[in-house]
């Protein structure tokens, strides 16, 4: 309605069609026909028609008036919107799975916001489900989330990042000294875990099923509903865990923890970047893409403080082309 609208102010103006049509970069029979349209669609004639060209009617000039009103107010709600959207393209609204949200993304954020002090973030720590649906709806711009992604047609997946779920344990362990044990050994310690339906639990279960360890052979002898939780129970050595290496990587620095490979049968994951395949990321969102993608970077973040990182921050991040949380732990930063 908005271009028949433009042809008939046009017209109104010049009146002439001729010249119109190529003001508007159409044909004359296009603009005689949108014309027709209007005023069989109102039921007015609103133009005399003389072989010197047209002139408004009683209606048309009535009409006019309208049509002026109306295109002032559409481009004005244009610049308005535009305007907004300007301001909302430095906001990155993003859901991020626990591991991730703990580990990965606050040195991510931190660094990006240094060299990007324009931009703002709005995140929330979900499961893997929900992050996974809020992308789809178009509520989260981007998803980072932790094993197997959902396949739907407007859902782009990109692995960003391999992780590996290791045995974790303290120095004063007697496998300290080692550096893997065979999944055989498991059932002999005193195991820690996630509670029963956290997406690390699920991910170690199926691997170990997957290997042909049954993980009720396990002696699970505490459950627990954080990571950092269990990783302060390991450490006061009451057991051992099977956890993500990103979790330990700064502990084990500090001499705390001892990880261990598991050397039969090594258990990963991939971690993954959510987009909508229907929506164009701003050139806020594909930087922190592509600093996602930088494995370099990701592994310097892992073993490093922020502090460390500073020196990090002339980094060029725009240089390529183009966790799950239990019931009850979802919460926006």
């Amino acid at each position: 309605m908005e271009q028949r609208f433009l042809v008939f102010k046009d017209v109104a103006e010049t009146n002439n069609i001729t010249l119109s049509a190529k003001n508007l970069h159409m044909s004359q029979p296009s603009v005689s026909l949108q014309i027709k349209d209007l005023e069989y669609e109102y039921g007015a004639c609103f133009f005399d028609r003389s072989n010197k060209g047209v002139t408004l009617t009683k209606e048309g000039k009535i009409f006019y008036g309208c049509v002026r009103t109306i295109l002032n107010i559409l481009a004005s709600f244009k610049e308005e919107i535009s305007a907004l959207a300007k301001d909302q393209g430095r906001v990155i609204c993003l859901g991020t799975s626990l591991t991730i949200g703990e580990y990965i993304l606050p040195n991510i954020l931190a660094l990006l916001f240094k060299t990007h002090p324009g931009v703002d973030f709005k995140v929330k720590v979900a499961n893997t489900e929900s992050i996974t649906q809020a992308v789809l709806e178009k509520k989260f711009h981007i998803g980072l989330i932790e094993g197997p992604a959902s396949q739907h047609k407007d859902l782009t997946v990109e692995s960003f990042w391999e992780d590996e779920l290791v045995v974790v344990l303290p120095y004063s362990h007697p496998w300290a000294s080692r550096k893997s044990i065979t999944l055989a050994e498991l059932p002999h310690e005193r195991l820690v875990t996630r509670e029963d339906g956290s997406g690390t639990r699920k991910v170690m279960e199926i691997a170990l099923k997957e290997r042909g360890l049954d993980p009720d052979q396990l002696n699970v002898t505490m459950e627990l509903g954080s990571t950092q939780a269990i990783k302060q129970v390991v450490a006061a050595g009451l057991g051992i865990t099977i956890i993500s290496s990103l979790t330990v990587s700064k502990e084990c620095d500090r001499k705390v923890f001892k990880i261990l490979k598991i050397q039969d049968a090594p258990v990963s994951r991939s971690l993954s970047i959510l987009t909508n395949a229907r929506t164009s990321q701003t050139k806020d969102e594909l930087i922190l893409i592509n600093l996602l993608h930088d494995h370099e970077l990701i592994a310097n973040i892992l073993s490093t403080d922020y502090n460390e990182l500073e020196e990090h921050a002339s980094i060029p991040l725009f240089t390529h082309p183009a966790v799950s949380c239990p019931e009850g732990q979802e919460h926006w930063h």
